[in-house]
């Protein structure tokens, strides 16, 4: 039975659940149970802090978990992305008092308040640069103004707070964060975790496309086609009007009212568009 650790809260949680649901697992608890298990997809559910999950993958406690790439990263543990899941996306940051640092190089000598110590430490590491880390568990935006650091690291999404604190970033990002499913090298192979990735990129997929139907005439089927050419090949099925086709593909999510402009224009009708729940491709 494949294990696989689930964030119970914060801004992982909900997504992730929504994702296992929509990839036909059962994710629904009748309570605040910490196991949920699912006979007919040979899966068990473990409900767990997300800063624990990249913990318990690699201790092979689990095969797999949803996790934050950031937590992954600030972990140390012997566990591996192995897939991007495109939500809860983030970008970790310097940030200093406003006009006191401008570069990499500035960090030399300061100490550096952050939640993800391991995690600054190896970039700094890695770019040669020496600081100190001062471990905070939230609030990092206040240690500066309190005198427990000279700059702060920590995820930036707006930067309002960062402002109100007096705070601007500055230098290259430390990292682009997102959700992933990790795992650890000897799991990788498991044939659950493979039909769970083959699920889980079904979803994915499904989301970023919707499936176009519409008329057209057999004149205009080849500006049509240019227009929603599929993944391989439009479907093209015969009307009771022998000069009109019904044409069916899959085109981009974002591309949608472009694309339904464009075919207007090129005299196909009746277009409607439909969402889908999942694909393999």
């Amino acid at each position: 039975m494949l294990r696989i650790a689930v964030p119970n809260k914060g801004s992982l949680s909900e997504p992730a659940i929504t994702l296992l649901k929509e990839a036909g697992y059962r994710t629904r608890r009748t309570g605040r149970e910490l196991v949920l298990v699912d006979e007919a997809n040979d899966v068990e559910l473990f409900f767990l802090r997300p800063r624990d999950i990249a913990v318990y993958v690699g201790q092979g406690t689990v095969h797999a978990g949803i996790t934050g790439r950031d937590l992954l990263l600030d972990s140390g543990v012997e566990a591996v992305e192995h897939l991007a899941l495109g939500f809860a996306r983030s970008t970790f940051r310097f940030a200093a008092p406003a006009g006191t640092m401008s570069s990499l190089e500035d960090v030399a000598g300061k100490r550096v308040a952050t939640s993800y110590d391991v995690l600054v430490r190896n970039y700094l590491s890695e770019h040669g640069v020496e600081a100190t880390t001062v471990h905070l568990d939230g609030a990092v935006e206040s240690s500066v103004q309190l005198g427990v650091a000279d700059l702060i690291a920590d995820v930036v999404e707006t930067g309002t707070t960062l402002r109100a604190a007096g705070l601007e970033v500055f230098a290259e990002p430390i990292l682009a964060s997102e959700a992933v499913l990790i795992t650890t090298g000897r799991y990788v192979e498991e044939a659950g975790l493979a039909t769970l990735v083959r699920r889980l990129e079904g979803v994915l997929r499904a989301r970023s496309y919707v499936l176009v139907d519409y008329d057209v005439p057999m004149s205009k089927l080849h500006l049509a086609a240019r227009v929603t050419p599929g993944i391989e090949s439009p479907t093209v099925s015969p009307l009771q009007n022998p000069d009109w086709v019904a044409v069916r593909a899959m085109v981009p999510r974002k591309d949608t009212n472009r694309i339904m402009d464009e075919l207007y224009q090129v005299g196909a009708r009746a277009i409607l568009v439909s969402s889908l729940l999942a694909c393999r491709l």
